[in-house]
């Protein structure tokens, strides 16, 4: 019987232990998506600024060709 207690005893710790990893890594897994989300929204505004660098870069050499032109 007190074999039987002590198996019930471990596997309780056990289930505890599990217990803590799993809010643990939901913790992460929170704080992960929130570093992914700012990466994007990072992501986004670089591209929108590379693109209107781009733009500027382009019109520049149209006005420089327009001036090479003449």
């Amino acid at each position: 019987m007190e074999n039987a207690s002590q198996e019930i005893e471990q596997l309780a710790e056990k289930v505890d232990e599990l217990i803590d990893k799993l809010f643990s890594l939901e913790e992460e897994n929170r704080s992960l998506r929130n570093i992914n989300d700012d990466l994007l929204k990072e992501r986004s505004q670089l591209i929108e600024k590379t693109t209107q660098a781009k733009t500027r870069v382009e019109a520049m050499i149209t006005r420089l060709k327009g001036i090479n032109h003449q």
